[in-house]
C-alpha cells in the first residue's frame, strides 16, 4: 500500500497505523529502538520533530519502505508484444 504524505505532521496516525499493523506496542518499538515508551508515544505525536535519520529508523523496524516519486512523470510504456525491450 502507498501513502502520500505531503507535511510531516500526517507522519503522525501513519507511524501509529503501522506500529499496530505489525503487532507492536509503543513499548515493543522503544524496546526495539533502545528508546523508552514515552519517546515513541512523543515521536508519534510530533514526527516533524524528529530526525529524519529516527524516521527512517522507525520505518525499517516496522518494515516499510520510504519511495521518493517524482511527480508528473509519465510511465515509460511498453510497446513490445511480449514485454520485453531490447
Amino acid at each position: 500500500m502507498e501513502y502520500k504524505i505531503a507535511i510531516a505532521k500526517q507522519l503522525s496516525s501513519l507511524l501509529k497505523n503501522l506500529r499496530k499493523q505489525v503487532g507492536l506496542t509503543q513499548m515493543d518499538l522503544g524496546e526495539r529502538l533502545g528508546l523508552s515508551q514515552r519517546m515513541v508515544a512523543k515521536i508519534e505525536a510530533n514526527p516533524e520533530k524528529v530526525s529524519f535519520e529516527r524516521i527512517l529508523q522507525i520505518l525499517n523496524e516496522l518494515d516499510t519502505d520510504l519511495v521518493i516519486r517524482e511527480r508528473n512523470v509519465k510511465p515509460v510504456k511498453d510497446h513490445s508484444p511480449d514485454g520485453e525491450s531490447w
